[in-house]
């Protein structure tokens, strides 16, 4: 099925990875990694820094599934709030996921300074908007345990946020520790850098039908029929990699995003930070390098695409009717439009790793609103699950949390 529709932006904008085709003969290789998006790029980044032998496969183009359609921001926040993901598993481990995630958004910085590639990271600050006064008593909520676990947050009243970004609202968290990128722009250029550094094989138009597991390994099938011999596989095919497992630990959800024309500087917000709000499911924005607001939301339960595509127009007004709300003097116009298809789970993590017995099989998976830093967490916690390092991760992302 397809994974978008519409007119992602990332796409439209950057280039096509060059010099890549299908898989047309057999190949051996010590990892494979299913998978050609920002996850995969990540995983092959870690694994490819070792020195170990990497193969990606993906059966759409490079970096044109989910990848495509992300709007690309990196907070530490997760779609379920701490206050409320205390009360879904033990504080500590709920504490940790969101230190976690964190950590991921520095992590990811050093990833594109070490490898040179420009991605358009940006660090901004984010705004939480309470939606109305249920929202600002859960904010209350919120800044409470953030600040007991010495979380970055601020709270600001309705007075300040009116002052100092003329937004009409009850209150909002904001922190400085968030960013951006361009999750397209990072993806191929990982894959560049690691297909001349580091011999990196990627195969777009390949698609895994079957495996099959043997004391050496594994043995993967395509459906042209070629086979790829492996002591690892990694299944980084965001929620398409649920077939790999035998049981379902995500649900479907479908998103809908808009990128604007080109504004001048001054007629945006101040700080140019994220914004986001309590009520859900929510919305969220940003900016672009080239002066556009991007926004999304109006999620709804995936049921197929022609219906998650048929709702695009409607929700594409929607968005625009709520920007208009909080931004009433900012003369936006949509310019690009788009649907797409995630995953999420009932706590708002990902799962990472080994699945029960299934050794050497290592999953990523349900990444709900938090996808580029839930991979990054992934790509470093696989990498030291196989050279046998220890992970205290693996305790809150696991499948036995």
């Amino acid at each position: 099925m397809d994974l978008h529709s519409g007119s992602p932006y990332w796409s439209i904008k950057n280039p096509m990875l060059q010099q890549v085709s299908a898989l047309d003969k057999d190949l051996t290789t010590e990892t494979l990694i299913i998978g050609a998006g920002i996850t995969g790029a990540l995983v092959a980044h870690e694994l490819c820094s070792t020195g170990m032998n990497c193969v990606v496969v993906d059966k759409r183009s490079i970096a044109g599934g989910s990848t495509s359609a992300s709007t690309a921001q990196l907070q530490y926040e997760i779609d379920v709030p701490l206050h409320q993901l205390v009360k879904k598993m033990d504080e500590k481990k709920a504490v940790a996921a969101y230190k976690a995630s964190l950590k991921s958004i520095n992590d990811l910085k050093k990833v594109l300074k070490q490898t040179r590639v420009d991605g358009e990271f940006q660090q901004i600050p984010t705004l939480l908007l309470a939606s109305n006064r249920k929202g600002l008593r859960e904010l209350k909520e919120e800044y409470t345990i953030r600040k007991k676990n010495k979380l970055p947050v601020e709270f600001l009243d309705a007075a300040t946020l009116k002052g100092q970004y003329n937004i009409d609202r009850h209150g909002a968290l904001w922190n400085n520790t968030s960013a951006q990128i361009d999750c397209y722009k990072t993806t191929i250029g990982l894959f560049n850098h690691h297909q001349k550094e580091n011999q990196l094989k990627l195969f777009p138009y390949t698609e895994i039908v079957a495996y099959s597991k043997s004391d050496k390994g594994f043995t993967v099938q395509t459906s042209k029929g070629f086979k790829i011999t492996c002591k690892y596989m990694v299944i980084a095919a965001g929620f398409e990699a649920g077939k790999f497992l035998p049981e379902k630990v995500m649900n479907l959800i479908s998103t809908y995003a808009l990128a604007s024309e080109p504004l001048t500087v001054k007629s945006l917000w101040p700080e140019r930070c994220l914004i986001w709000e309590t009520k859900q499911p929510y919305y969220y924005m940003r900016t672009t390098s080239d002066n556009r607001i991007m926004m999304g939301g109006e999620d709804i339960p995936f049921k197929n695409a022609k219906l998650r595509d048929a709702q695009l127009p409607k929700k594409i007004k929607i968005l625009e009717k709520k920007f208009k709300g909080l931004f009433p003097d900012i003369p936006m116009v949509t310019d690009f439009s788009w649907c797409g298809t995630f995953s999420s789970t009932s706590d708002g993590l990902p799962y990472i790793g080994e699945y029960k017995d299934r050794k050497n099989v290592f999953f990523a998976l349900g990444y709900g609103g938090n996808g580029i830093t839930f991979s990054m967490i992934a790509a470093q916690l696989i990498r030291n699950k196989i050279f046998g390092n220890r992970d205290n991760r693996e305790q809150v992302f696991g499948f036995e949390r």
